[in-house]
């Protein structure tokens, strides 16, 4: 299975302190290395202006781009730009793209992007949130426009509503965007009844929900919208922090919870889109957490 990463990613540098650190993507990329000796290390290539000009805004592009800092400046209270910060994003950015290409070439049937920074919260026009660029959106478009598909499923997971990819596809139905996330919480959307034009789902969780909840809310509601929708690909926003070690949130989930939500995913890949489904690494801010998760996840993906 191809994993697409970047030695870029890692020189996002977010400052001292920062949840979101460079530390973040070494502890996924160590533990995948050591938990699999056979998986497919491809380095992710840059995402081009066109590409990136299919979900954002000319003036997104410019800020990211073209500010060129010599020192950490921040675009909002959580999220920075640095000197290397712009080659991570297009990097992040272009890993997405690179899977979906992967996957609809036939190389593989599932693919995994370990990149920072995350992009679930980025707008159209609007960095935020730890995030850039919208990383998934961006591998959407592309599976769009490039490969010519009806029918793209996300499904994010991530403790946090993917408010960004939600408000870029919320008029577009070839995209069905679902998501489980704690409420009340940061970015405060995400609510049951916002529903797009048919399809966007989602399923606020209460603080301190825990497993049984977590599954229930997918079996119930979903996976079987994802399933009803009967995607041609299918992308996941694999965030790790709805962990109970995670210390910005408090959704209290464990690894064999990323394993079953994954397992999950992988059989309707399997079902509806010839088992193509790319993931790519958003939240998730505790190391020994992000270990677990991350090679739990990955495992899930390779079918074990």
């Amino acid at each position: 299975m191809p994993v697409f990463t970047h030695s870029a990613c890692l020189g996002h540098d977010t400052g001292a302190g920062h949840f979101e650190r460079p530390q973040r993507l070494g502890a996924v990329i160590d533990a995948l290395r050591n938990g699999f000796d056979d998986l497919d290390w491809r380095e992710a290539p840059r995402a081009t202006r066109g590409q990136l000009l299919r979900v954002h805004d000319a003036s997104l592009l410019d800020a990211v781009l073209e500010t060129r800092p010599t020192q950490q400046v921040e675009l909002d209270p959580d999220t920075v730009l640095s000197p290397q910060s712009a080659e991570a994003a297009l990097r992040a950015a272009g890993a997405g793209v690179a899977a979906v290409d992967a996957v609809m070439g036939g190389e593989a049937s599932a693919a995994f992007c370990a990149v920072r920074p995350p992009g679930h919260h980025a707008t159209s026009r609007a960095a935020m949130g730890f995030c850039l660029f919208n990383n998934v959106a961006v591998a959407a478009a592309h599976a769009l426009e490039r490969h010519g598909l009806a029918r793209v499923a996300i499904a994010d997971f991530d403790v946090h509503h993917g408010n960004g990819t939600q408000a870029i596809f919320e008029a577009e139905p070839r995209v069905h965007y679902v998501s489980s996330h704690q409420m009340p919480l940061y970015p405060d959307t995400g609510h049951a009844y916002e529903r797009g034009v048919g399809n966007i789902l989602n399923a606020p969780l209460p603080p301190g929900t825990g497993s049984r909840g977590f599954r229930i809310a997918w079996e119930e509601h979903l996976l079987p919208a994802i399933d009803a929708f009967g995607p041609q690909l299918l992308l996941v926003s694999a965030g790790f922090d709805a962990h109970w070690r995670d210390p910005l949130a408090q959704l209290q989930l464990d690894a064999d919870d990323i394993a079953w939500i994954t397992g999950e995913l992988h059989r309707l890949a399997g079902k509806h889109a010839s088992g193509r489904l790319v993931s790519t690494l958003e939240g998730g801010y505790d190391l020994q957490a992000l270990r677990e998760c991350s090679v739990a996840h990955v495992r899930a993906l390779r079918g074990n």
